[in-house]
């Protein structure tokens, strides 16, 4: 291939991609890469097209011999930064993103992809500063705004008033233009609601934990599935999924309108967001877009979308108290059930073993929370609980913390706010979900973070037979645990003040007895409450959703959408 056809032919490629007809465009980038390999924009469009493969590990090299051919190269730099961090090597990805501002300053997608790996890397306040520097040289830029949203969710002190505004901002300048019109829905007429679920995260991921056993149980005759998946990876998790679905689409590379034309296509009548401003495609312009007369959000994300255009919120009474809460959202919130989550534990998960304080050995608590959510309020608190406990020790677990520099950084803080690194232990990321699971009998006692909650984690500890101790706080983020405990009947563990959360976990560190009840009865005060009953949680999703529809009816809404030609 000559030079001149060479730009052209990468600009088709990039064109190929954007139609998911990858495996074309990865045969014609191997072409170029062989014919023209002194061109460092072909290596680059061939590792990305690996990527969107989900072929990261092959990558790697080509995006290496991108940024060998031209090491001033700062696209390249940053496409293997993205990379490594989807690999989860977050200091090497902040490293390619660190040289491509080197390289060239203004170069403002590196602050972007920078300000990603800070985040995740568990340097919140220098993420921001970077989102913040990102956005001001970008400023409709609505990726960047969604991932300011979701780091602002870790802040320790936030006021949830100016929280609620910057959703709000971010909403108005999504909503700023007016959406094309949409096509009409098809009548309702002796049929199935049409439900439609978008997300990024229909594989093996926590979210999986939640919505399938809720939707292994909708009931045929109500409802016809339509599941709209959003990432390269697909695994045994995404063909339990496709089972229960009627129509099954993958959006990864698509660009948005041709997403937005299938969806219309499709004519949903409900579709629900499952991601809010997390993930790896922030979707939620597609649903500016109105594209059916019923739009949720639910699950993924704590808090508010910003958008007008979506209608409805599902949750619960205890994670979003009546009043406050429905006046900080722009949308409606739905208390559909006593709890909003429908656990499934993972089938690979062993049986609960004694806690360690039950053979003699000193109390160990435990957090295998994401340690993006550790603040140093929090850790001055454990640092409380540690004093009251002579002998006690502190395990946590989360990715990268055997990195020599995030370890460093984060016993530091810990020191700071009066934790002693003698008593600490930390652990990486295990190589699957059972290994993960095993480590919970190492610990006695499991500490909820604060003000951002667990999810996952606190169910996965409860499930592991371990009591979990969380602090209420003012806003969804900091009520999750509450909701979850709540629902077991365990309302106990939940504290109301810093000085009650050190007292609650202090309190059960000093009866051993209990600890070994607690153990082995955790599993059966699940199987009885809402948490676990997947047809009961199923039905009431079901009807929450009829009753969206419903009064969107009746209030004239979907006759007016139904009108727009």
């Amino acid at each position: 291939m000559d030079l001149k056809s060479t730009p052209i032919a990468i600009r088709l490629a990039a064109a190929l991609n954007s139609v998911q007809r990858f495996k074309e465009a990865e045969s014609m980038l191997r072409q170029i890469t062989q014919g023209t390999p002194g061109r460092a924009d072909g290596w680059n469009a061939l590792a990305h097209t690996l990527v969107m493969q989900g072929k990261l590990d092959e990558a790697v090299p080509f995006h290496e011999r991108a940024v060998e051919t031209d090491p001033k190269f700062p696209d390249g730099w940053y496409h293997y930064g993205l990379t490594l961090a989807l690999l989860g090597q977050l200091s090497k990805a902040l490293g390619c993103h660190e040289r491509a501002l080197a390289v060239d300053p203004s170069f403002v997608k590196a602050r972007f992809g920078r300000a990603q790996c800070l985040h995740k890397l568990y340097r919140i306040e220098e993420a921001l500063q970077d989102y913040d520097a990102f956005i001001k040289a970008q400023p409709s830029n609505l990726d960047a705004r969604s991932y300011r949203l979701y780091a602002l969710q870790n802040m320790d002190g936030i006021d949830p008033g100016m929280l609620f505004q910057e959703h709000v901002a971010y909403g108005k300048l999504l909503e700023s233009s007016p959406a094309p019109a949409a096509p009409a829905p098809p009548v309702i007429k002796d049929r199935p609601l049409r439900l439609a679920i978008l997300s990024p995260d229909l594989r093996e991921h926590s979210c999986v934990y939640f919505i399938e056993p809720l939707l292994r149980h909708l009931d045929p005759a109500r409802f016809e599935l339509f599941l709209y998946h959003d990432h390269f990876c697909e695994d045994s998790f995404t063909a339990r999924l496709k089972s229960l679905a009627r129509v099954w689409r993958n959006f990864i590379g698509l660009p948005s309108q041709l997403i937005v034309q299938t969806i219309r296509t499709d004519r949903p009548d409900i579709l629900i967001d499952l991601s809010g401003h997390i993930g790896m495609s922030i979707r939620l312009p597609l649903f500016a877009r109105r594209l059916a007369p019923v739009q949720v959000t639910y699950l993924g994300y704590p808090d508010t979308t910003g958008l007008t255009t979506m209608d409805y919120r599902l949750t619960d009474a205890i994670a979003d108290p009546p009043g406050d809460a429905d006046r900080r959202h722009t949308e409606k919130l739905v208390r559909f059930s006593s709890t909003a989550w429908a656990y499934q534990p993972p089938a690979t998960a062993p049986e609960p073993v004694p806690p360690p304080a039950a053979s003699g050995r000193p109390i160990t608590f435990g957090c295998f929370n994401n340690p993006v959510k550790f603040t140093d309020r929090m850790f001055a608190v454990w640092a409380e609980l540690l004093a009251a406990i002579p002998d006690s020790r502190l395990l946590i677990k989360g990715r990268d913390l055997q990195d020599k520099d995030v370890r460093r950084r984060m016993l530091a803080r810990m020191e700071k706010a009066g934790l002693p690194s003698t008593r600490i232990d930390m652990l990486d990321r295990t190589a699957s979900t059972r290994s993960h699971l095993d480590l919970y009998a190492g610990i006695d006692i499991a500490l909820d973070t604060f003000p951002y909650h667990g999810t996952t984690t606190t169910c996965e500890a409860l499930w592991m037979g371990r009591p979990v101790v969380t602090l209420a706080g003012d806003r969804h983020a900091a009520r999750v645990g509450c909701s979850l405990l709540a629902a077991i009947g365990h309302s106990e563990w939940i504290a109301e003040t810093p000085a009650d959360y050190v007292r609650i976990a202090a309190r059960l560190a000093s009866d051993h007895e209990t600890l070994r009840q607690i153990s082995t009865g955790l599993r059966d005060d699940m199987r009885r409450s809402a948490l676990m009953d997947h047809p009961g949680q199923s039905a009431r999703f079901a009807d929450a959703l009829a009753q969206c529809w419903e009064a969107r009816l009746h209030a004239g809404e979907i006759e007016k959408y139904s009108s727009v030609s």
